[in-house]
């Protein structure tokens, strides 16, 4: 309980920092997909459905069954929620595609 509470005092506020990318991706993570899109040529394109976020090894991983969509160290990567609290942007150089900074907006599923 103190440890929770210890922990939203002391949250940065800095999105610039290293402890501030690492909370937000702790938040993050264990949510399940709906689905994930990117912006290509001005419209957002459905590239995923139906995963995961996790954390391995320092790194980022957003998930589907089929597919990694994008795989990312935690220290490089911007992150923030929707104002709904739907879904996150995340933005970060893609380790899984060769290094290609992407922005992609995954989409949380709601549960009532």
């Amino acid at each position: 309980m103190f440890k929770k509470l210890f922990e939203k005092l002391t949250k940065s506020s800095n999105p610039e920092s290293s402890r501030y990318r690492h909370d937000m991706a702790k938040q993050i993570c264990g949510h399940h997909i709906r689905y994930i899109t990117e912006k290509k040529n001005d419209v957002d394109e459905v590239i995923g459905r139906d995963g995961s976020l996790n954390i391995k090894d320092d790194c980022l991983i957003v998930s589907t069954p089929a597919d990694t969509i994008l795989r990312c160290r935690i220290d490089e990567m911007q992150a923030w929620e929707l104002l709904s609290h739907d879904g996150v942007v995340i933005t970060a150089p893609d380790i899984e595609h060769g290094g290609v900074e992407r922005t992609i907006i995954v989409f949380y599923v709601y549960y009532r």
